[in-house]
């Protein structure tokens, strides 16, 4: 149901999702999406917690398998893999993390950029061992908002990412990161 949700999605929009499409897609009766998700805004809930694991474990994974000669590389490595998220994952430019729908749908204390910062936050400080935490954080949750808005801004300009947007958005990112962040 998840992955007929993210073509519907891509094709007709979240304002067009429909409990009645979905059902249809997915090829199950309207009950069966009823029986696991009460509306519409659960199942991109879904989608997004879906989508956010999958970010979060290929970043993992990526972190475990590479050695980032610099922190700052590793974060080069979590906005690719954000930008190749938006390229090839049904549903998620739409969707993102959710905040088209809404900007607490991963957590009901925390916005979602503020979600996945501190996510980010948590990989960066343990794989190269970061002194002062409360500044990563902070410095994290300003770079996720900025990142995210010029990411969005890249795909609107060109449906593949403006490559000179994308280019630019990791040099700004990298640069207040570098002032902001000791080691």
């Amino acid at each position: 149901m998840l992955d007929a949700c993210a073509d519907l999605v891509d094709q007709v929009g979240y304002e067009g999702l429909t409990t009645t499409l979905l059902a249809e897609r997915a090829e199950v009766a309207i009950g069966s999406v009823y029986q696991f998700f009460p509306d519409k805004r659960a199942i991109v809930q879904a989608l997004a917690l879906r989508n956010m694991d999958a970010y979060l474990q290929s970043l993992s994974d990526r972190f475990a398998a590479e050695t980032f000669t610099h922190w700052w590389d590793a974060v080069d490595a979590a906005i690719d893999g954000y930008i190749h998220m938006h390229r090839s994952v049904p549903g998620f430019r739409t969707l993102h993390f959710g905040d088209v729908v809404d900007l607490h749908l991963l957590d009901a204390e925390r916005d979602n950029n503020a979600v996945i910062a501190e996510r980010l936050a948590e990989l960066l400080m343990e794989q190269f061992q970061l002194m002062d935490r409360a500044r990563m954080r902070f410095a994290l949750q300003i770079s996720v908002e900025a990142a995210d808005a010029l990411i969005k801004l890249a795909f609107r300009r060109d449906p593949n990412g403006d490559e000179a947007v994308l280019t630019e958005s990791k040099a700004l990112i990298r640069e207040y990161l570098h002032r902001h962040v000791s080691v």
